[in-house]
């Protein structure tokens, strides 16, 4: 369900941005991301259901992937959440009010 989650709510976000009428950097730039973020936590999900399904209908599959299930969590879980937090590295400026002086 996560994985369907992320597929219908990221695709929506990737088409709503890829229509979107101006042709600018930043327009490309979060296209980019959303469409990078949005496939890696849909594959991601969609592998570690695969496994889990089938650890839960054959008992001859082991979670021991190359001798050691840290193997497996560092390929569905580790390197995905390593790979968007680079995607999205960048924080976005911080607004000054002009409402309010700085005390002197």
């Amino acid at each position: 369900m996560a994985a369907m989650g992320f597929l219908l709510y990221g695709g929506r976000l990737y088409l709503m941005l890829h229509r979107f009428p101006v042709e600018s950097k930043g327009r490309r730039k979060k296209l980019h991301e959303v469409g990078s973020v949005t496939a890696i936590c849909f594959t991601c999900f969609v592998v570690r259901c695969i496994v889990d399904v089938s650890l839960a209908f054959d008992s001859e599959v082991s979670l021991d992937v190359l001798d050691h299930p840290v193997t497996f969590y560092m390929l569905t879980e580790i390197l995905p959440s390593a790979l968007v937090l680079f995607i999205l590295r960048k924080l976005p400026p911080k607004r000054v009010s002009e409402q309010y002086q700085p005390i002197h």
